[in-house]
């Protein structure tokens, strides 16, 4: 979960392989350089999406088209938004905003307001996990974020690098930090290697160099680092031959990955794709887009941030002018024009003055980290402190609310990447009785059933920040106890759901509905899909227990397992008991956190809890109850699969 390593060794490593501590650089190579980040990304992402995810089985054969390329620009009269840049443009909204350390609530904010679709695996994860009401890097945990260990941080966080030129210990810190918004454990190292040579690029034109140096802001042992040693060595084997690299790390990475992480999505798999195409590119733009589109998997991300990291390297004018000038009546690279067809609200722009806007960030970064801007023959310089390390901002982090049954021993950690060096003091409130709270976390056992709030601080010697946290004590749970479990689907229909475009790893679920009770929140077998056969008819869909005496209770937990694109969650749903003539009757449920305001994929939570609360009923069966949702927009790829639910738990507390 949380991998303090990587950003304490951003802190000491590498600071002084470089020479003098301090280098200098002149505000116009630096606005090359940066226009070339922003130019080649785009080149790579335009051209690269013709070919995202085709060479799977199989690397691809140029020469390559880019009919698709040049229909969407002359469309749009200019270079149009993807995932692989609008995010970046999003952050640089951000760092506009709130300075250039945004804290992980701000960049929450942000999210939540400009991305409301196109946005897929561990981002849209994330994203729902954000309208649940987590912050990061709770919404990039593995315990929540079932796609943790996809692409996703890779390709939308290199403008924290190259806002931070000759800095390389610095941006390894801040791309690590940022990739925790959506990605956990060895899924972050591709992000914070790319974003330590992006850094380093402003001063270093050797690709190997930049590859070894960067290699080493990763700790011993990690995954991406071996994988890394493994694309070096393939290359020295077969200098002319990157279809033969290229096999050894699909059979590595793909064919024999894990089934938690055998996606053609993967992190380290693209990550591995982008450092061959490095590679073998030979610093040369167009001939790293080609191998790089000729690698496959999800290409258009690895041609994209390669392309940038040659364009940092060797400046603008190393952009191919026929990638970023196609058109004859087109005078300056993609005619200057950057248009948004992807997020809310954020305004089209020209690509000069985000190049502009970026400089400026990259000139509050170096001041803010020890440089200084100087004047030497009538130019404007930087002297940058090579040194310059990331701290973490403090903030309070929100992750799911403490789970305490009475009677089971509690351990909740309210500490995250972002606050577990800072001290943690409580100021306010009574805890249960048995409880204690020591540097942030809170442990013990208790049986005092109730509501209790209490208030945690936070405190780095000169500023203390406050947050009230609700604790509920729960009841015992009664469902391990109950004679039956209610269901309308008690086994996956494991045909329709092979026929179905997933993307949850099938060692997630379990094909039995006797898993709701065993007590497993998330993780391998955890969930159960309630998918049955093929039909068109939408359904309603219910989970509970009957017991064979009857049973004082006053809370449910729902727990969502994983969810799919097309399905997995209600439209709606509340709780119901049996009531002494047999009847259904609806509990009048106070649900927290609220309901999302809308059941499309784009905010639903996975791995999600919803306590429903009610005032006590005596009875012997309850059952929660919806509408299942059948996501329309990826109905396309399910060819009338019927609708279903995903869920891990269900829990019926007691009352007291």
């Amino acid at each position: 979960m949380k991998r303090l390593p990587i950003l304490i060794l951003a802190a000491v490593l590498l600071a002084g392989c470089s020479g003098s501590r301090y280098r200098e650089i002149s505000r116009d190579e630096l606005r090359s350089k940066i226009a070339g980040a922003w130019l080649g990304q785009m080149v790579g992402n335009i051209y690269g999406l013709e070919y995202e995810n085709k060479f799977v089985d199989e690397p691809g054969d140029g020469p390559f088209v880019f009919n698709k390329a040049m229909r969407k620009m002359a469309a749009v009269d200019g270079a149009f938004s993807d995932d692989d840049t609008d995010v970046e443009y999003l952050y640089l909204m951000m760092m506009e905003k709130y300075g250039v350390d945004p804290t992980y609530a701000q960049i929450r904010e942000g999210w939540m307001y400009h991305i409301r679709d196109r946005v897929w695996l561990a981002n849209r994860a994330a994203l729902g996990l954000m309208h649940y009401g987590l912050t990061p890097p709770f919404t990039g945990d593995k315990r929540y974020n079932p796609h943790w260990f996809q692409i996703d941080p890779q390709l939308i966080n290199e403008i924290w690098a190259y806002t931070a030129p000759g800095m390389p210990a610095y941006a390894a810190g801040i791309s690590d930090w940022a990739a925790r918004i959506t990605s956990d454990s060895w899924a972050t190292s591709p992000t914070v290697v790319y974003g330590a040579m992006y850094s380093e690029a402003f001063f270093e034109d050797d690709i190997p160099t930049l590859i070894d140096h960067a290699k080493a802001y990763l700790p011993k042992g990690d995954r991406f680092r071996g994988i890394i040693d493994e694309c070096i060595a393939l290359h020295k084997q077969y200098p002319d031959d990157w279809k033969a690299a290229r096999k050894v790390m699909a059979d590595e990475l793909y064919y024999n990955e894990p089934d938690e992480s055998r996606m053609i999505w993967n992190a380290d798999l693209n990550g591995a794709m982008g450092i061959l195409s490095l590679l073998y590119g030979d610093g040369d733009i167009e001939k790293t887009l080609t191998i790089g589109c000729g690698l496959g998997f999800d290409c258009d991300n690895q041609t994209a941030t390669i392309c940038g990291l040659l364009g940092v390297i060797n400046g603008v004018d190393a952009v191919p002018t026929d990638r970023s000038m196609p058109f004859d009546h087109w005078t300056k690279p993609f005619n200057d024009r950057y248009i948004n067809v992807t997020r809310y609200d954020m305004p089209d722009a020209s690509i000069e003055d985000l190049i502009e806007r970026t400089v400026a960030l990259a000139e509050k970064v170096i001041l803010a980290r020890g440089g200084e801007k100087i004047e030497k023959d009538g130019q404007t310089w930087y002297r940058i402190d090579t040194k310059a390390a990331f701290r973490t901002p403090m903030e309070f982090c929100v992750g799911p609310d403490p789970r305490i049954v009475a009677g089971e021993p509690v351990d909740h950690d309210f500490a995250c990447i972002s606050n577990d060096m800072y001290k943690w003091t409580l100021v306010g409130g009574t805890l249960p009785e048995g409880l204690t709270f020591s540097g942030g976390r809170l442990t013990g056992t208790t049986s005092a059933v109730g509501d209790y709030d209490i208030t945690l601080s936070l405190s780095d010697g000169k500023t203390t920040l406050e947050k009230t946290f609700h604790l509920v004590v729960r009841g015992r749970n009664l469902a391990p106890e109950a004679a039956e479990i209610l269901a309308l689907t008690r086994r996956t229909d494991v045909a329709t759901l092979d026929s179905c475009w997933t993307t949850i790893p099938r060692s997630y679920r379990a094909d039995s509905v006797e898993v709701i009770r065993d007590g497993i929140l998330s993780g391998a077998g955890a969930a159960f899909y309630s998918l049955g056969e093929k039909s068109n008819a939408p359904k309603q869909d219910y989970f509970g227990y009957r017991w064979d005496n009857p049973v004082k209770t006053d809370m449910i937990a729902f727990h969502y397992g994983p969810l799919e694109e097309f399905g997995g969650w209600y439209s709606d749903f509340h709780a119901e008991y049996l009531d002494a003539d047999g009847s259904w009757k609806a509990l009048e449920s106070e649900i927290s956190p609220a309901l999302p305001e809308s059941d499309i994929v784009f905010i639903q939570p996975h791995n999600g809890e919803y306590l429903l609360r009610f005032p006590a009923v005596e009875t012997t069966a309850v059952r929660i109850i919806g509408n299942d949702k059948v996501q329309e927009h990826w109905n396309k790829y399910t060819k009338d699969v019927t609708s279903f639910i995903s869920v891990t738990e269900l829990q019926v507390y007691e009352a007291n």
